[in-house]
């Protein structure tokens, strides 16, 4: 093992690069523009230092260590960068690097305002350092350190705009699932430290646990870091969090963080505990799945653009989950060239969903930007008032959809390339819910088009149903690069699959003992992750056919072979123009996907009048696990505080007594 080697640096550097952009934050904070134009500069410094840290460490194969001149005489802050932790480092630098040349244009608007430009640029460089120093960690002490860092620094950003009560209800709400998903991480490591005699990870990885104690470990990591992922049930938090705070945070959150809280999972499983068991992966597989469609089903309802999105990443966290689940069914019956595909499968899904997610929230925060809005139903007809924000965006609906040749596709046709051998498994069960699996993930990819198709056509195509957005502007250069950067990265990632798992392929090779060869085995052509003869891809021709079919269509129109389409007024059966409250709204559009589904949905549908003699229909929609879940949890959370109050009587004698008895009690544990 190299010890402290250049990608190690480059991986501190980038660390430090992000505490310094903080640190100007609060010595520039009399000098906003100074403040854009060098604390920005250290952000993507960071990123683009993460990155190069990142991927040489996997291109190489060789891993780095370092121990930091901090922490306790005892329990040293140890780091170590390996192909695990680079691939995760890579996906950390590149949306970050992407991220800032969005962020001086979209600040711009918050240097003469009320709100703290110091504070959002102050704690998105912690936020970026905790994030870097989580996947750098060698150690539980540094690993939760930098746990609570990256917590807490993203509460203030989401409760950026303070004044908001919405904000400092998603705030609370993060703030506290964010210390019960740390609580039950700590107690995971406290159960592998109990058995490795040690904090280290080192320690941890000989430690040698009982299956009934690794899987104690294993179920409160998969709550730990599963709250802050987003899976059901333990998702409230997201749809709350994202759509308050900045767009270029709620990229961030949802395309970095996630992907961290991933990272913890699959550190903690697959690399400490090691010895991975199949029922672990059943459920990992039976969450996925609900998680899949379940927020899939809750994005279709959605109204706010940054809400849709949300819950878009709680479908694609269970997309993920199923990947990973998949991967220790196989790995734990004894086919590990399988549970290989399926890891490949959910860690390309992981980092194509950085991708396209990134690009989503930061369109929707053009749309913002320009509009001030992000309510669908105010929207519409944005593509001839923003055509770059439009294409870059429609680019990131089709990666998101998972349609060919896009990244989306690639990823999810591995996740169903994996989940069809079931066939090779002895157990009748497992062979029967694989098959649902994989019925599951169909259903959601379906569900996920018609979201993304309600989204994009109700914002962009059509008439704009307000003053705003009839007055929208194209957003300016770096908010363009950005989202172009991104854009051409989901084609990029779609069209040359093989390469990105070149690129993985040292984190199955690490975690269990093989790569996935196969795949890559027809060269960058053809990408075959079972064998030739099962199934096989071409993306590049599949893309090749596409951008064939689009000049075979260009010239026979220019030839006069094909008519151009006449352009005018539709037919209106005698009635007025059409206007834009004629057109689909974003309710109408799921309407009868309510329908089909009312009994996974809450919600409440009444007319009101709007003043001026016209009834106006309202859609209230709730998570039903509300309902199910939480408010229960509230109610005996209360009922149990108000019989504790009782203690508290006012009388000094009965507070001596209760002290007394506390005494007497420990003095009988001690001794």
């Amino acid at each position: 093992m190299k010890e402290a080697g250049i990608p190690m640096l480059l991986a501190e550097a980038s660390v430090v690069a992000a505490l310094l952009s903080a640190l100007s934050s609060l010595l520039l904070q009399r000098y906003p523009s100074l403040m854009r134009s060098w604390i920005t500069p250290l952000v993507g410094l960071s990123g683009l230092l993460a990155l190069l840290a990142g991927s040489s460490t996997l291109l190489s194969g060789v891993n780095s260590t370092d121990t930091l001149p901090l922490g306790l005489p005892w329990l040293p802050w140890s780091l170590r960068l390996d192909a695990l932790a680079g691939l995760f480092l890579s996906l950390i630098g590149l949306v970050g690097f992407v991220i800032s040349f969005y962020v001086p244009s979209y600040t711009r608007e918050f240097e003469h305002g009320s709100d703290s430009l110091p504070a959002l640029g102050g704690f998105t460089g912690l936020f970026l350092a905790g994030m870097l120093l989580v996947v750098l960690s060698d150690g539980a002490f540094l690993f939760m350190v930098s746990w609570e860092l990256m917590s807490l620094s993203s509460y203030f950003l989401v409760t950026f705009q303070h004044e908001k009560p919405a904000n400092r209800r998603a705030g609370f709400l993060y703030l506290l699932m964010a210390h019960i998903g740390g609580l039950s991480i700590l107690l995971g490591y406290g159960v592998l430290a109990a058995f490795g005699d040690g904090f280290g990870f080192e320690a941890m990885r000989a430690a040698s646990l009982s299956e009934n104690w690794a899987t104690i470990a294993f179920l409160l990591a998969l709550l730990g870091f599963g709250m802050k992922a987003g899976m059901l049930p333990v998702h409230a938090w997201l749809p709350e969090a994202h759509p308050v705070a900045p767009s270029h945070i709620s990229a961030l959150m949802s395309g970095v963080m996630l992907k961290v809280a991933i990272y913890g999972l699959i550190r903690f499983t697959w690399d400490l505990l090691g010895n991975v068991h199949w029922q672990w992966g059943v459920t990992l597989l039976i969450i996925g799945s609900i998680s899949a469609v379940m927020g899939v089903l809750y994005a279709m309802m959605q109204q706010d653009m940054k809400r849709l999105l949300a819950y878009s990443s709680v479908e694609n966290i269970g997309i993920i989950f199923m990947g990973l689940g998949l991967s220790a069914i196989f790995s734990g019956t004894g086919h590990p060239g399988l549970a290989v595909i399926g890891l490949v499968a959910a860690l390309y899904h992981a980092f194509n969903h950085a991708i396209f997610k990134s690009l989503l929230f930061l369109g929707a925060g053009a749309v913002l930007h320009s509009t001030r809005e992000r309510d669908l139903d105010q929207l519409g007809g944005l593509l001839r008032r923003m055509p770059w924000t439009g294409g870059f965006f429609l680019l990131g609906c089709i990666s998101i959809a998972a349609l060919p040749p896009f990244n989306g596709f690639v990823s999810e046709w591995l996740t169903f390339q994996t989940a069809l051998q079931a066939w090779t498994l002895d157990s009748g069960i497992l062979r029967t819910l694989l098959p649902i699996a994989s019925a599951a993930l169909a259903l959601t990819g379906a569900i996920a088009a018609a979201a993304f198709v309600k989204m994009y056509g109700v914002a962009f195509l059509g008439q704009a149903r307000s003053r705003r957005v009839r007055r929208a502007r194209e957003v300016g250069l770096g908010m363009r690069t950005s989202m172009g950067l991104l854009a051409l990265l989901c084609l990029a990632l779609g069209i040359f699959p093989t390469f990105m798992i070149e690129f993985l392929n040292a984190v199955p090779q690490q975690l269990i003992g093989q790569g996935i060869g196969q795949a890559t085995a027809h060269g960058w052509l053809w990408l075959t992750p079972v064998s030739a003869q099962t199934a096989s891809y071409s993306a590049p021709l599949v893309f090749a056919g596409v951008l064939a079919t689009w000049w075979i269509a260009q010239a026979l129109m220019r030839r006069g072979r094909i008519r151009k389409v006449r352009r005018g007024p539709p037919w209106d059966c005698g009635y007025g123009m059409p206007s834009a409250r004629m057109q689909y709204s974003s309710i109408a559009f799921a309407q009868p996907m309510r329908r089909v589904f009312s009994g996974l949905l809450h919600f409440q549908e009444n007319m009101t009048d709007d003043g001026q003699g016209r009834e106006r229909y309202q859609l209230q929609e709730q998570d039903p696990l509300w309902d199910w879940f939480y408010l229960p949890i509230a109610r005996a959370v209360n009922a149990t505080a108000r019989k504790v109050s009782l203690l508290q009587s006012g009388n000094v004698r009965i507070y001596l007594g209760w002290s007394l008895a506390t005494l007497v009690i420990l003095l009988w544990l001690i001794s």
